[in-house]
């Protein structure tokens, strides 16, 4: 991981979206200071799974796009983006983990402004909802009277989408299993007394002796994505500015998630806006705990978000080490080669239909576009930047 500084403010914000690295990780020297990045919703062993109303909470306008175009939601999204980050405001932007160079999402909290794509599968406003939350249907609004989208040949297209990413949840499933049967192998070989102490030093350190926050609220996002690219996460981006980082070693079983959810329970006892960052392989694992107040960050720095200190204020804390019984990657070898081969064909083979479903919706995207109005996105993005500028206005009063 190397130290990287800030592009240039002028430079157009899809361009930059559509520059991310498309490896691994997504770096921060393809993003500004006042955007934050990050998924929130995840292609998963449990399936599409969907944390988006966790920031949604607390916003009072809201804007949720209907729509089959996935394109047409993200350029509306990627253009408010760009008008109101050059402004100075803090921008939250939502990635789509269907193509992470798209958005979801975006939120400018301080104006309590959000939109995002509302689409199934994703749920919006099942958990929270506001009074000023409204549905915009750009199927509607975009459609030419006498114009058909060619129906047929869409659903045919939606349905192989759909068939493609199933397989590839299946897959992930299966990986899950084993990765089960790779923890087990550690989980046998853990002192947990030694791992109950490693957190109680970890928490002592991270709180100190401060007992309340100043706002308390959980957010709950996902740290990285599995995308038709492969892993991306936004790992530098999320952590910039903070004055300590804990990066997180240690094998599968050696405790990393359970040290992470009794650190997040600490935060959220203490009354502190906490970001909960979970797995985005299996939503029930968490990968890292956020708390910008006190300035730092713990994450699960393993593959495929494998990262080391390179700054002041960095430090390891290596579960392997610390809590499990020296030799045992020795022991076991030949039955973690074998279970690691295993849970990488399901992984590869899942990430291959991810690659398909996407190849696939770039056909009807191409599809939808057809019949549209040139301008009916122009007037919607002008309908919404104006309700943006009356909460900025608002908010000078």
């Amino acid at each position: 991981m190397k130290k990287t500084g800030s592009l240039n403010k002028n430079v157009h914000f899809r361009a930059r979206v559509h520059r991310l690295h498309t490896g691994r990780t997504a770096r921060s020297e393809n993003m500004d200071s006042n955007f934050l990045h990050y998924f929130a919703g995840g292609n998963t062993a449990k399936g599409f799974y969907n944390l988006f109303d966790s920031n949604l909470q607390g916003l009072e306008r809201v804007f949720i796009l209907s729509g089959k175009s996935k394109t047409a939601k993200s350029r509306l999204i990627e253009r408010l983006a760009e008008e109101w980050g050059g402004k100075g405001h803090s921008l939250e932007v939502i990635h789509s983990a269907h193509d992470h160079h798209s958005l979801d999402g975006l939120i400018i909290r301080k104006l309590g402004f959000g939109i995002v794509d509302g689409h199934p599968p994703r749920v919006i406003g099942k958990e929270f909802v506001g009074a000023r939350w409204e549905t915009v249907d750009l199927e509607v609004l975009g459609a030419q009277p006498g114009i058909e989208d060619g129906s047929a040949e869409v659903d045919i297209l939606k349905e192989e989408i759909n068939s493609a990413l199933e397989t590839a949840y299946g897959a992930y499933e299966e990986a899950l299993k084993i990765h089960d049967d790779w923890e087990s192998i550690y989980i046998g070989r853990m002192d947990f007394q030694k791992a109950d102490r490693v957190a109680d030093r970890l928490i002592k350190d991270l709180f100190g002796r401060q007992e309340k926050g100043i706002e308390s609220c959980t957010r709950r996002r996902f740290l990285g994505a599995a995308t038709p690219a492969g892993a991306v996460d936004f790992v530098e981006n999320l952590t910039e500015g903070l004055s300590r980082r804990f990066f997180l070693k240690g094998r599968a079983g050696t405790g990393k998630s359970t040290l992470l959810k009794k650190i997040a329970a600490e935060a959220e006892r203490r009354g502190y806006v906490t970001e909960i960052y979970h797995c985005g392989f299996d939503p029930n694992s968490l990968d890292m705990v956020l708390v910008r107040e006190l300035g730092w960050a713990i994450f699960d720095s393993t593959a495929p978000h494998e990262y080391f200190p390179e700054r002041e204020g960095d430090e390891i804390v290596d579960m392997y080490e610390l809590t499990v019984a020296p030799g045992t990657d020795e022991m076991f070898a030949k039955e973690i080669a074998d279970i690691e081969a295993e849970y990488r064909r399901n992984m590869t083979e899942a990430n291959n239909y991810l690659a398909e479903a996407k190849r696939l919706q770039d056909q009807l995207e191409i599809k939808l576009a057809e019949g549209k109005g040139r301008t009916y996105l122009d007037d919607i993005f002008a309908d919404i930047n104006g309700e943006i500028k009356l909460l900025a206005k608002q908010g000078l009063l």
